[in-house]
């Protein structure tokens, strides 16, 4: 058996290097998405959502790190092409929105697929006894649940 630098099976965790690159795609998408939305929200909530924004694509950002580094660890190539991402993305890339709710429901619905993309990768971590990046994804989880409320809240 083949192991990598942190003694994991290398064949083993190939299943979660896919979920992990699989994440890391969307992650890019959903990036920026929140860029965009950053730049062109406009109208009565402007202030609050620009802030909010660049709050959310701030902390994806560091995701977006975090998650590459992770797969390297585990021994693999993490994606690096906006080809790469787009081909590997389900979350689509928001074009010409202008609409600020639209935007918000958007961004809530772009989260909430990363959390279905996170919970298959804590599955499938665990199942390798991968305590790092069960940990990883457990906080992502755990923050991106809060988020999805406020956001939820905000469109109520």
């Amino acid at each position: 058996m083949k192991t990598n630098d942190i003694g994991l099976e290398v064949k083993d965790t190939a299943i979660l290097v896919d979920k992990l690159n699989t994440l890391l795609a969307n992650y890019q998408i959903y990036y920026q998405n929140l860029r965009n939305f950053h730049w062109n929200v406009s109208g009565p909530n402007f202030f609050e959502l620009h802030a909010k924004f660049e709050e959310l694509y701030t902390t994806a950002n560091e995701s977006v790190d975090e998650v590459a580094e992770r797969i390297l660890t585990l021994g693999a190539r993490p994606f690096s092409s906006y080809g790469e991402y787009i081909e590997n993305s389900s979350i689509k890339e928001a074009l010409k929105v202008s609409d600020s709710k639209q935007m918000v429901e958007i961004t809530r619905d772009n989260i909430n697929t990363l959390l279905d993309i996170e919970r298959g990768a804590l599955e499938a971590a665990a199942a390798q006894g991968d305590e790092g990046t069960v940990t990883l994804m457990s906080d992502y989880i755990t923050a991106k649940e809060k988020v999805v409320w406020m956001l939820s809240a905000y469109l109520r």
